[in-house]
């Protein structure tokens, strides 16, 4: 039987609308690693620390996996290649098959999406048990110096039952995600106005939506639900949709989603006095001669970190104006022992980049080492239809930054097996960006077929430091998708056979 401090503990500092006076126990383990967050960051971060020998738990609310398995990543794209198949089924006359009367069920495509979600998290905590890395389900907050600990770090675990659990430690890190941001004219309410987490539980579809924010979730719901049958309006108050993409690609995926059905307002800043939400549906005025009237709107306006209420306040952690946790090249906060990774710190809000950043935090933290992560080689993924992936720069973000550019460009019509996959007339294409001093390639944009596992050798390129002409000299198999990037790199060179 393992002994337990039993204490006393007056929660009011920690947690000032707690008032009564809770049972705490002391973990009878001095953990090496205790992570705030069972999601994409903190799992990593957890069987990378327990790799290298160390004593790790973990501290997680809800389920392990996070956003990206439960209401982000993974179910939206389990739902999206139910739209790609039922996409091909209207689509069979242009392949010669000729399918005759066909329908969907969302029931069945939400159970499958469930059923891939709850197989992954099952995958997750078999990897907890492998890798003898303790859960605590709880809220987790950081403590103060104390009698328990000489620095801050200590973690709080609270229970559902009142009772709670302290976690000394010698290292924290904080990966709490994030959550959907609400315009605080128009809150969640979770009938009509809904978040991303909202609509992958909808057991019906609207006949209309209205979608605010012309970004990567917005678009990719965008995508999938004009497949479903829905009337889909998209309003972004930006110039454009995409801002953080290549001009050329934001305009031709608006061309092909306005072709699927898809309506655009852009330059529309939404206010108040222009939106009204009635008991079924919502009235938005998108402009001084126009107003719409949707069953149901979704708000994907970007994310917030899920900082607040954790005892930040007990450490000398500092964050943004946004709430976001601000970190070093190593991912340690002002309190060097405590580091922070994932959505939390508001960089590149991805899963993949997530990985990165707790792998990072952890070497560092244990060994001592590690290289600073590039943003800039991190691949960006959007899985509408058309696909969208980039790497680095594009045309505008270099002018940015004052970097002289010149740019070269295939089209996927030059490439056989796009011509097989697709039957538009445009299929899309992959360009890239050479730096025009130093001859280096700084970015690669994509937007067609398959571009989302395509874009993974132009990621491999650049962090091999590879050239234009390695590129264009490695053979690719033919037919394949991957020989735009053959016929790329020979381009650069004045080399192209097909283009």
């Amino acid at each position: 039987m393992h002994l337990k401090f039993k204490v006393t503990y007056t929660l009011t500092l920690l947690n000032p609308i707690a008032k009564q006076v809770r049972s705490k126990i002391m973990s009878e383990n001095q953990y090496d690693l205790v992570i705030l967050g069972g999601g994409t960051a903190g799992y990593v971060a957890a069987i990378r620390a327990s790799q290298l020998g160390n004593k790790v738990a973990i501290v997680e609310k809800s389920l392990l996996g996070g956003t990206c398995l439960h209401k982000g990543c993974i179910p939206t794209k389990a739902l999206l290649k139910s739209a790609e198949i039922l996409r091909t089924v209207k689509d069979s006359v242009h392949f010669g098959v000729n399918v005759g009367q066909y329908s969907f069920d969302l029931k069945s495509m939400m159970k499958r999406k469930d059923k891939i979600v709850n197989q992954m998290h099952q995958g997750i905590e078999s990897l907890m048990q492998k890798n003898h890395i303790d859960i605590f389900n709880g809220t987790g907050r950081i403590m103060g110096t104390s009698i328990f600990s000489p620095q801050s770090g200590t973690i709080s675990v609270e229970y559902d039952n009142v009772e709670s659990e302290l976690l000394p430690n010698q290292n924290v890190l904080i990966a709490t995600g994030s959550l959907p941001t609400q315009l605080p004219f128009l809150p969640f309410n979770h009938n009509t106005v809904l978040s991303s987490n909202d609509i992958l539980q909808l057991t019906d579809l609207p006949a209309s939506i209205a979608i605010i924010g012309g970004g990567v979730i917005g678009l990719e719901f965008a995508s999938l639900l004009i497949d479903l049958g829905v009337n889909v309006s998209v309003i972004e108050a930006g110039e454009r949709i995409l801002p953080n993409e290549s001009a050329q690609i934001a305009n031709f995926l608006k061309t092909s989603l306005i072709a699927r059905g898809v309506t655009f307002y852009e330059n529309c800043a939404l206010n108040e006095s222009a939106v009204k939400v009635n008991s079924n549906s919502v009235t938005i005025q998108v402009n001084k001669d126009k107003t719409i009237e949707v069953e149901k709107v979704l708000v994907s306006i970007g994310r917030k970190p899920n900082t607040d209420d954790i005892g930040l306040n007990n450490t000398k952690i500092k964050t943004d104006d946004n709430g976001n946790i601000l970190v070093n090249d190593f991912l340690q906060t002002e309190d060097k022992h405590i580091y922070a990774a994932g959505d939390c710190i508001g960089k590149l809000q991805l899963a993949h980049v997530s990985s990165k950043e707790a792998i990072l935090a952890v070497e560092h933290m244990f060994n001592g080492n590690g290289l600073p992560l590039n943003y800039d080689k991190m691949p960006k993924c959007i899985y509408t239809h058309p696909e969208v992936a980039s790497i680095g720069y594009n045309k505008e973000s270099a002018e940015a930054k004052n970097i002289k550019t010149k740019s070269f460009k295939v089209s996927f019509n030059a490439i056989g097996k796009a011509v097989i996959e697709e039957t538009t007339n445009d299929r899309g294409f992959c360009e890239m960006i050479i730096n025009d001093e130093t001859n280096e390639i700084i970015g690669i944009n994509m937007i067609g077929p398959q571009v989302t596992e395509l874009i993974n050798e132009a990621s491999l390129l650049q962090f091999m430091n590879g050239s234009a002409i390695e590129l264009g000299l490695t053979t690719h198999a033919h037919p394949s998708i991957s020989e735009v990037l053959m016929e790329l790199g020979l381009k650069v060179e004045n080399r192209a056979i097909h283009v």
